[in-house]
């Protein structure tokens, strides 16, 4: 009897009834045979897809289980779902899937073609070793995943024939690839044992319930999570349940891409796709005509970041660039409780420009199967973007506390379950004499005993015991190999690529320039890094042909050429998206976003997205990446809050993000390097604030003194010029014995300013330039405010929620006994012309400010 909510009792009790009442089909059909006369799949193929569906719906009536005794700690399921299962079998398990958290089948699946032929799985050198970097607290070497070994070779290690068909010069299919992926057999599901039940699917399985019941044995998140991805699987954990994961899906088609093209221009070398030389280069972790596919729900369709990446992909295609991704949006008609509108979801995907339509109904698995191979080989063939429409229902109800009696009534409870995807299969084989009704039951109920054997077994497996444990995964520091990086690319500008590094500047080096600006000395550090990191490539709004709104990237273009360097569409959401999947793919991105006031647009991308992959895959994928933000205040005649943001508070409380500051043009370039190096070596997200209003600033104290120049070092002096990650720099003023100033910034010209006017009077002054926001130079704080035990914080940005606040928490955490006082802007946007200076703090409140606490 249904009741009033899909309950556990209700699907199993349904599906068995179900099985119960198919009547047995006339004649037996041999499993190696169609399915039916002209569908694509065999029968044992369509098992295949039965077993992958029916171990996804048993670990959901799994989580329940466990919910119900407090042992289980998620219950967002697939029931309704699992025809991904054929999206899956459409694909190759080479081809990397962003999945969403209704995906238990494809998951499965996709486990199940990897243990078939382990050839096929992709290997990440990189991230292999990323991620033995990673040790739990007890010291035991942890690996991409523990109970499986990657094998040593990638598909495309063999040398192209040049026989292979191309698409605007480039291989259609990875050289060396195993000939059963050719376009026309676009299926992977051959490479799974052809009705092998269970113990295909079995590692799937306890991945899964580990992820429920936040098991540190969990292979991808390790406790931290319950996330569909396993680097051997190519499946890349997805953070967010919303649209956040499509702008980098579409960063991640435009990297595959560039990276295809590179390879098929003859630079290859061994295993995998090796991108450059030297430290800087990189391994690409998929083979060179892979395709991207990214699924997600009905309602996301509606989400900003869906709406970002749909356009970012069409105005690319538009634009004649190549992204090749396959959107698969699963359609179930509602967002927890908020209906689609009827026809809504179709004619928002069919009206995307630039994006192929694709459409299947969920409960037919051989016509999901054969739309899914037609966009998947259209996607690869092409290098276009597409959707995949797949409508589903969604049995169980959204998750576990969901009362869907409040917006659904049982008879449409009903009409869902007279489409359960399972039962359709199920019927699909029977009707076709695979398989009987008892049969399939018998294979149901030995799947959801092992299920439950397994549930009970990773119950008693350890959970993340300590705070260290959780964060070890989250943004490793390694300051000396970062420092090795750095020499090591210096002594590379020196020897060997001194030849190509003098072509590049014109052969004048900026060490015989003579002494630059703060935008001239990032310019240098930027092309500097394009010569020592071949993968790094530099984009966002106007950073090409103009060269950035400031100048700060002019002729970057020129040197390095269009394809490195780059202007993107005005999204700041499809900025960050592009760095991510292009780090994730094995480039080291540097994307601009052109004012701090603009970076609101798209915090959730380095919040929700970028910060949390290492710690939601333990290391095994990561995306470094530098942005570029031009911010801050102090624009004279120029602005309001758009272009004199000073407020940081979003960056600096993301675990993990590094947050630089440089006030200096002698501090620009070697913390630009830092950033750089820590990138490419830790897979830092590194956030780049530039104060715009010192760009172009030449002096100091007095128009014409040039005190705010400095020249740019040769690479001999780089290594003795490194700023590590987290170290203040510190300005002896007089006898620097009476006040500390602690400052970063604008503040760092105006506390300096003030100092040479206390010096006057006989105050001995040392400003500490905190260069670093996130994390804070904790240590230099301590040490600086406690040889004067006066501490004066002159904090640009707000005085609520701002940088000074860390600050006056790090002296008191430290037990700082001396006298401590704040000078900070107002709690206020920006206004507009002279009003500003009423918000903003001056050399002659920091003045005053110094006077009052040195009165105490």
């Amino acid at each position: 009897m249904l009741s009033d909510v899909t309950t556990p009792q209700d699907l199993d009790d349904r599906f068995r009834e179900t099985l119960a009442a198919l009547p047995a089909a006339e004649r037996r059909r041999d499993p190696a045979d169609p399915v039916t006369d002209d569908a694509p799949l065999t029968g044992g193929q369509v098992l295949d897809l039965f077993d992958a569906q029916v171990t996804s719906r048993q670990l959901d009536l799994a989580g329940r289980w466990l919910r119900s005794f407090g042992e289980g700690f998620y219950t967002i399921g697939s029931a309704g779902h699992e025809g991904n299962a054929a999206v899956a079998a459409a694909l190759r398990p080479t081809d990397p899937a962003l999945l969403h958290y209704r995906s238990g089948a494809f998951y499965c699946l996709r486990a199940a073609q990897a243990a078939a032929d382990p050839a096929l799985a992709p290997v990440d050198p990189d991230a292999t070793r990323a991620a033995a970097d990673q040790s739990p607290a007890d010291g035991r070497a942890r690996t991409v995943d523990s109970e499986r070994s990657a094998p040593a070779e990638t598909v495309d290690s063999e040398p192209s024939t040049g026989t292979q068909p191309t698409v605007d010069g480039a291989p259609t299919r990875a050289p060396g690839a195993d000939p059963r992926l050719s376009e026309s057999e676009p299926s992977g599901i051959e490479q799974a044992p052809a009705a092998n039940g269970f113990a295909a699917y079995a590692d799937a399985a306890r991945d899964v319930l580990r992820g429920m019941v936040a098991s540190s044995l969990e292979p991808i998140a390790g406790g931290r999570h319950k996330v569909f991805g396993r680097a051997d699987l190519a499946v890349v954990p997805t953070t967010s349940t919303i649209a956040s994961h499509l702008p980098r899906a579409v960063g991640m088609g435009l990297a595959v891409e560039r990276l295809r093209r590179l390879d098929s221009a003859g630079r290859r070398t061994g295993a995998g796709m090796r991108v450059g030389s030297g430290a800087g280069a990189t391994h690409a972790p998929w083979p060179p005509d892979a395709i991207v596919v990214c699924s997600f729900g009905d309602a996301s369709v509606n989400h900003a970041s869906a709406t970002a990446a749909f356009n970012t992909a069409g105005w690319y295609d538009h634009a004649g660039l190549r992204i090749p991704v396959l959107f698969v949006c699963e359609d179930n008609g509602l967002g927890i409780s908020v209906r689609s509108p009827e026809g809504w979801v179709e004619a928002t995907l069919r009206a995307k420009p630039g994006i192929r339509y694709f459409s299947a109904d969920g409960a037919d698995p051989v016509r999901t199967y054969e739309v899914a191979a037609e966009a998947a080989a259209w996607v690869r063939r092409n290098r276009r973007p597409a959707v995949l429409h797949l409508r589903t229902v969604r049995l169980m109800g959204h998750a576990g506390a969901d009362a869907e009696s409040a917006y659904r009534g049982p008879a449409e409870l009903a009409q869902d379950l007279d489409r359960d995807p399972v039962a359709a299969t199920a019927r699909l084989l029977v009707d076709a004499g695979v398989a009987t009704g008892d049969e399939l039951l018998a294979r149901y109920d030995e799947t959801g005993w092992q299920v439950r054997r397994l549930a009970e077994e990773v119950l008693g497996e350890p959970k993340l015991a300590s705070a260290a444990e959780v964060v070890s995964a989250l943004a490793p520091r390694r300051p000396v190999r970062v420092a090795r990086a750095v020499a090591d690319a210096a002594a590379r500008a020196s020897g060997p690529g001194a030849g190509a590094r003098a072509e590049a500047f014109g052969g004048k080096p900026p060490e015989l320039v003579g002494p630059m600006t703060l935008a001239q000395s990032i310019n240098a550090a930027l092309a500097d890094g394009m010569l020592d990191h071949p993968q790094m490539a530099l984009f966002g709004e106007d950073v090409a042909a103009k060269g950035g709104v400031y100048g700060v990237t002019k002729g970057l273009r020129d040197r390095f050429g269009a394809a490195r360097v780059f202007d993107t569409l005005l999204d700041e959401t499809s900025v960050l998206g592009l760095g991510l999947g292009a780090g994730l793919a094995g480039m080291l991105p540097v994307p601009e976003i052109q004012y701090l006031a603009y970076l609101h647009n798209a915090e959730d991308q380095l919040r929700g997205e970028a910060a949390t992959m290492r710690f939601f895959s333990q290391g095994a994928f990561r995306n470094p990446m530098v942005v570029r933000v031009a911010g801050l205040a102090y624009q004279e005649g120029f602005g309001g809050h758009f272009h004199n943001d000073n407020s940081v508070a979003v960056l600096r409380d993301v675990p993990g993000l590094v947050v630089a500051v440089p006030a200096r043009p002698d501090d620009a370039a070697p913390m630009l390097r830092t950033c750089l190096a820590s990138a490419a070596v830790d897979g830092s997200v590194c956030v780049f604030l530039e104060p715009i209003a010192l760009y172009h600033s030449r002096d100091l104290y007095a128009d014409g003194d040039g005190e705010w120049l400095a020249a740019y070092p040769e690479p001999g002096g780089w290594v003795a010029g490194h700023v590590p990650i987290g170290r203040a720099r510190v300005y002896p003023v007089g006898s620097a014995d009476d006040l500390t100033i602690i400052t970063f910034g604008n503040g760092v010209r105006m506390s300096l300013r003030a100092a040479a006017v206390l010096a006057e009077e006989g105050v001995g002054t040392r400003v500490v330039d905190l260069r670093w926001l996130a994390p804070l130079p904790v240590s230099d704080i301590i040490r600086e405010s406690s040889a004067t035990g006066r501490v004066l914080v002159v904090d640009e940005t707000r005085r609520s929620g701002g940088v000074g606040e860390g600050v006056i928490a790090a002296l008191v955490d430290a037990g700082y006994v001396g006298a401590a006082r704040r000078v900070a802007g107002v709690d206020s946007f920006v206004p507009l012309g002279p009003a500003a200076r009423h918000v903003l703090v001056s050399a002659e409140a920091i003045t005053d400010g110094a006077r009052t606490l040195l009165a105490r």
